[in-house]
């Protein structure tokens, strides 16, 4: 599932290509797509003819773009989502699921999602964490690279959570934009196991960590995500060549980056997790 630097590298692409247009029409090809604006795909449509569209926006793995008025677009691209700028007259992507066509004759904006675990809908915007959002995402935690995300406030509910330290950071209601991907990453960076208790980190570590999870993220974002298939592109239809650079994620049994151990994997809620036996030692079990 594409994380925030992939979701940013989108928002880019959408600021560029379609912000500032005029929506002409709107044609929904897949109900899934939109399963989540529960009036159907015609009032979707209807919302759409004749908006103007604001600077996109994102926060944490959800994009959109505001409509004049009060309302926005918002997407959750999910696993295999795309939003892909293309010419007018190109033919339909096998997976296209929305098509949005624009009144200067322009590129559409498409949303095509091979398994439709994304969505698409038109919603009123509302207030959190400093900043208008859409309405369905008023609970998402605030991401690190946003004004308004408090660090400290972050810090006493990280501890507050008693669970491990990885689970935390995948929680979207206490900060959002960070999966699995980057978690192992910025846990081999903080020199952390993603199996440590939450309670038991200090101040400091937590401020590594959140500085280890920019880091990786910033470096990210440069080289336009992480791509390990053809299903994250950018709204061109390119991939992201991060994953040449990841320290962990991925590289069982390759060599540490910083000390040569053996990477290791292991299960980790249906996934992976990827770690440093050596520089990322599993926390000593406490006795009763």
């Amino acid at each position: 599932m594409p994380e925030l630097p992939e979701v940013e590298v989108v928002r880019r692409g959408l600021e560029r290509w379609v912000s500032g247009r005029v929506v002409a029409h709107a044609e929904v090809l897949h109900p899934r797509a939109i399963r989540r604006h529960l009036p159907g795909a015609e009032e979707f449509a209807s919302r759409l003819k004749g908006r103007t569209v604001g600077s996109a926006e994102r926060r944490g793995k959800y994009l959109w773009l505001p409509l004049d008025g009060s309302d926005a677009i918002l997407a959750h691209l999910g696993m295999s989502g795309q939003l892909l700028v293309v010419e007018p007259d190109s033919a339909p992507e096998r997976h296209l699921r929305i098509r949005i066509a624009f009144a200067d004759g322009g590129p559409d904006l498409r949303f095509v999602d091979q398994r439709t675990f994304g969505h698409v809908l038109v919603t009123p915007m509302a207030h959190s964490v400093g900043r208008p959002v859409p309405e369905p995402i008023t609970h998402i935690a605030a991401d690190p690279f946003e004004e308004h995300f408090d660090e400290d406030l972050f810090a006493r509910r990280l501890r507050a959570r008693q669970t491990e330290v990885k689970r935390a950071l995948l929680d979207q209601s206490l900060i959002s934009g960070v999966g699995n991907i980057y978690a192992d990453e910025a846990l081999w960076r903080a020199r952390l196991h993603g199996t440590r208790a939450t309670g038991a980190l200090t101040g400091p570590k937590i401020s590594e960590l959140l500085g280890a999870a920019r880091e990786v993220m910033t470096a990210a974002l440069a080289e336009g995500g992480t791509s390990f298939d053809s299903l994250y592109v950018n709204v061109n239809g390119e991939s992201g060549y991060f994953d040449r650079s990841l320290a962990v994620y991925g590289r069982r049994d390759e060599p540490c980056r910083r000390c040569g151990a053996p990477i290791v994997r292991e299960s980790f809620m249906n996934r992976s997790s990827y770690s440093c036996p050596r520089c990322q030692p599993r926390p000593r079990k406490v006795r009763a």
